[in-house]
């Protein structure tokens, strides 16, 4: 299986341009996993840190989950993905998941965030941040989660060299 990468226009508007690269590192993640066992996919990048290929796809969906659907939506009680608090850092351990299980949850909260952030009327959306205790605008969780994802593509490709030496962004 191989990932396609959209391509991210270079003059467009901000929200289409926000999508466009949101959609962009989404499916780097998704390639750097591209073609992985499940056993690839639960190596941990060094010890003693336990990250992982699954563990980021893992916890990306908790990311999804809760920026879009719990911040934006307002979906306060929606548990989470896989943690039972809000201890994000248990995502990342993939014991016993599988690439199946991982990505359908990984997907599903991002047909959930895509959905979200289309039917919102504009970008200046102002939304509550309860972790934070600050409001947010939908501008800043888009760019946050460009962010978000940048950051994990880059362990990302640290863990994907070291399981069969493949490169690139």
């Amino acid at each position: 299986m191989t990932t396609e990468r959209p391509d991210v226009p270079l003059i467009a508007d901000e929200r289409a341009l926000l999508r466009a690269n949101l959609d962009y590192h989404r499916a780097t993640l998704a390639w750097k996993c591209d073609d992985l066992s499940d056993d690839d996919l639960r190596m941990q990048a060094s010890k003693p840190s336990a990250l992982s290929l699954l563990g980021l796809v893992r916890h990306m969906a908790e990311v999804e989950r809760t920026w879009f659907r719990k911040t934006v939506n307002g979906e306060r009680h929606l548990p989470n993905v896989w943690s039972h608090a809000d201890d994000y850092q248990t995502a990342y351990d993939p014991t016993g998941c599988t690439r199946e299980e991982a990505f359908t949850a990984w997907r599903t909260e991002v047909e959930h965030s895509r959905r979200i952030e289309h039917a919102a009327p504009s970008l200046d959306l102002v939304v509550h941040q309860p972790r934070w205790n600050e409001d947010v605008s939908l501008r800043f969780v888009m760019l946050h989660m460009i962010h978000e994802y940048a950051r994990h593509n880059g362990h990302a490709d640290l863990i994907r060299e070291a399981i069969d030496g493949t490169v690139g962004a």
